[in-house]
């Protein structure tokens, strides 16, 4: 539930949202997303968090990020780290929850209402202290999936929580179409 006069922060935690969408196979438009949570409230904030790998020549979330940051998101990034697992495959890591928990944190004397798009149940403690300081926070993730993306503890600490796929209609971004195949002429 949202009022209209209430006061929104929105807190993207990037690569879950991006896991939860895709596992429900669409694409957020985050024009629209930001356009959505404008018209539930008064909209101060709208933060994106994301590791970005520095040392590659062509990052595949760089445009977005860029766009991001010219249409009204506040981007917080860091370098993500590489490293070879125990089987020498190369993986990356670039956890955002530490940046995410300190900006709501010390937003929240400011807000009436926190929007957390995660299920990560490692931001239950954040929800929790949130809370404890008059702040409503809604969590935006999807039990639709299998297996579900969000922590059942989170989902019961959040005073609302919005199944993603709900808002498919409103924030997803319409499935591109194929180009046809180009018919040959015969002469």
């Amino acid at each position: 539930m949202f009022y209209k006069d209430e006061r929104l922060a929105l807190f993207i935690d990037g690569s879950n949202l991006y896991a939860a969408a895709k596992a429900l196979g669409f694409d957020i438009d985050y024009k629209l997303l930001r356009t959505e949570f404008m018209r539930r409230g008064k909209l101060l904030r709208a933060f994106y968090y994301t590791a970005l790998l520095e040392n590659d020549d062509y990052s595949p979330i760089r445009p977005l990020v860029d766009w991001l940051n010219y249409n009204g998101f506040t981007m917080v990034t860091k370098p993500a780290k590489e490293y070879t697992d125990s089987q020498g495959r190369r993986k990356v890591k670039g956890n955002m929850d530490i940046e995410l928990t300190v900006d709501a944190m010390e937003l929240a004397p400011r807000i009436d209402h926190i929007v957390l798009f995660s299920g990560d149940g490692d931001f239950r403690p954040l929800v929790e202290s949130l809370q404890r300081q008059g702040v409503r926070v809604s969590v935006v993730s999807t039990i639709r999936s299998q297996p579900p993306m969000i922590s059942d503890d989170l989902r019961r600490q959040a005073d609302n929580f919005i199944e993603l796929e709900d808002l498919k209609e409103v924030i997803g971004r319409p499935p591109r179409e194929e180009a046809p195949e180009r018919q040959q002429a015969s002469a």
